[in-house]
């Protein structure tokens, strides 16, 4: 498959900047693929339109405060972007401008170790990352509340971005379904551009994961699952296909594979030329995937992080 099969024309003004009042006021368009039915709700009802008996899985990954600003020794300003935790007090991140910046230079509470390249470094954090919330670019909008870039049962801080489609959980609207946790620490890769030609070139950075012994039990066992966002369906894949209970995925799934876990979606609407617009599309079909890009655009949702969502059944 072509990366540009997963472009779009997208009305700048649909780019949601920022989180509805209520969590499970953002609206709901509902497509069967059995009979290709299209409806649209809000998301406060999602309870009845899942399938019935369904087992809703969650990512509860929480949101690293991982962006900092910082100053150079030399005059001017620096922006690290920590990814991950690889052991201890030394983690990989995101760091510019990074031309200016060299091995041995500290900014700050941070010492840059090594250059990975592609504006990569490894470098030493003292004490906890205490940054702000790494929105992605296209929110040019500060947010007020930083709790708001977090699902409601987000646990174990380890991600670099949010898993959004979780974004729309109430306690109360959670309450209400039969929940199961997983948790896969979200990288940034996740959302970056697919640039190669092909989706068969492409390579995601592998991610953590971990799903807890009991879970998996009834995941497996259950007559039906709901996942919530494409990060856990490549949790519970990875899984599924004989993957350890723990440890890293770099799962990428595109158009033609085979799911043996995840019987529904719940997910936002993607970027362009996103590795998440190919799971999707992997799911609903390709044309099926268009075709619900078009109407959600015509119905004016509201897209991306803070957008709208799309329940798949």
């Amino acid at each position: 498959m072509r990366t540009s099969e997963l472009d779009y024309e997208l009305p700048p003004e649909l780019i949601a900047q920022r989180p509805l009042e209520h969590r499970d006021e953002s609206r709901l368009l509902v497509f069967d693929r059995a009979t290709g039915m299209v409806e649209h709700g809000s998301f406060r009802d999602l309870g009845s339109q899942l399938v019935p008996q369904t087992l809703v899985v969650v990512n509860d990954t929480r949101v690293l405060p991982a962006r900092l600003m910082l100053d150079r020794p030399t005059g001017g300003r620096a922006e690290v972007l920590l990814l991950e935790r690889i052991e201890g007090d030394v983690w990989e991140a995101l760091a510019r401008p990074s031309r200016r910046l060299q091995p041995g230079m500290t900014l700050g509470p941070v010492e840059l170790l090594e250059s990975l390249g592609e504006g990569r470094w490894r470098l030493r954090l003292s004490g906890e990352p205490h940054g702000e919330a790494p929105l992605p670019p296209y929110i040019t909008e500060p947010l007020e509340d930083a709790e708001r870039y977090q699902t409601v049962y987000a646990d174990e801080s380890g991600s670099a971005a949010a898993p959004t489609a979780g974004l729309h959980f109430t306690p109360e609207l959670l309450a209400s379904l039969d929940v199961e946790r997983v948790m896969l620490h979200v990288g940034l890769d996740t959302f970056r551009p697919v640039t190669a030609e092909t989706l068969a070139e492409h390579r995601l950075h592998s991610e953590r994961y971990e799903v807890a012994e009991d879970a998996w039990v009834r995941i497996k066992a259950a007559p039906h699952v709901t996942a919530v966002g494409t990060t856990t369906v490549r949790a519970l894949e990875s899984v599924a296909r004989g993957a350890p209970l723990a440890g890293r995925t770099d799962l990428f799934v595109t158009p033609g594979f085979q799911f043996k876990r995840a019987n529904s979606l719940v997910t936002n609407f993607h970027l362009p030329r996103s590795s998440l617009l190919a799971l999707v599309m992997a799911f609903a079909g390709v044309e099926e995937t268009r075709r619900l890009y078009e109407i959600a655009i015509a119905e004016r949702y509201r897209f991306y992080s803070f957008g709208d969502a799309m329940l798949i059944r």
